[in-house]
């Protein structure tokens, strides 16, 4: 006599969830920090087409790590949903709010239902008119939202970096000395010891979404103009 095989609901949440952490965890991580004229992104990608941070709306973007075909499959979605609500409504009706909670139901939705969750963790960011308006909301692979104040790290070493972030990131920070934070704990040694890296240009995806220009606030940060900022003094 054979028995059906059994497998306990909480078991099989912890498998996905489990599954889904790992990798995520062979990613590399992103770091979300505000600055006083908007917000940036930074990330170890030395990539110029496989982006992990791109532009939704006028003054909404996205930030990912994990499985690259997943989260932008999740980002191109975002497009779709900021546009049609856009063109029904009023493109002031289009806010990173109801973006992630779209994007929760979406990424909650597959973690319970479908066979496998999906490996990502993303950020959607909105720029106000002052720092104080600013939206930072981080979702889970589960369809989890947390809403973030000043910056926000996603990717394996999430713990730690952010750690070395908060440290050092204060309200009304120069977007040179912003960046050179995030650049500098992206680069720092992990618990198995070694050195620093300097990262250069070459080696980094940097984006901002800026509040000073009037309608579409997102900008990519590269070449020279890049390496300036990294060096500047804030």
């Amino acid at each position: 006599m054979t028995f059906p095989f059994y497998v306990s609901p909480e078991q099989v949440m912890k498998d996905r969830a489990d599954y889904a952490r790992k990798g995520i965890a062979r990613g590399r991580s992103v770091v979300v920090v505000g600055y006083d004229e908007g917000i940036a992104f930074a990330t170890e990608n030395p990539s110029r087409a496989l982006h992990k941070v791109g532009e939704i709306y006028d003054r909404i973007a996205f930030a990912a790590v994990g499985k690259y075909n997943e989260f932008e499959a999740l980002r191109v979605a975002g497009v779709r949903y900021a546009d049609m609500r856009g063109y029904a409504y009023d493109r002031s009706d289009v806010n990173a709010r109801g973006l992630a909670n779209q994007y929760a139901q979406t990424m909650g939705a597959v973690f319970t239902t479908e066979a496998k969750p999906l490996e990502v963790e993303i950020v959607v960011a909105e720029v106000g008119a002052t720092p104080a308006d600013d939206q930072v909301y981080r979702l889970s692979y589960d369809g989890a939202v947390a809403e973030v104040r000043g910056y926000a790290v996603m990717g394996g070493e999430a713990d730690r970096l952010s750690g070395l972030v908060g440290a050092a990131w204060t309200p009304g920070l120069t977007l040179a000395a912003a960046l050179r934070i995030a650049v500098q704990a992206l680069g720092s040694a992990g618990p198995d010891g070694g050195a620093d890296r300097s990262l250069g240009a070459a080696g980094l995806e940097v984006a901002v979404l800026d509040r000073t220009r009037p309608r579409r606030a997102f900008r990519r940060v590269t070449g020279e103009a890049l390496d300036h900022l990294l060096g500047v003094e804030g």
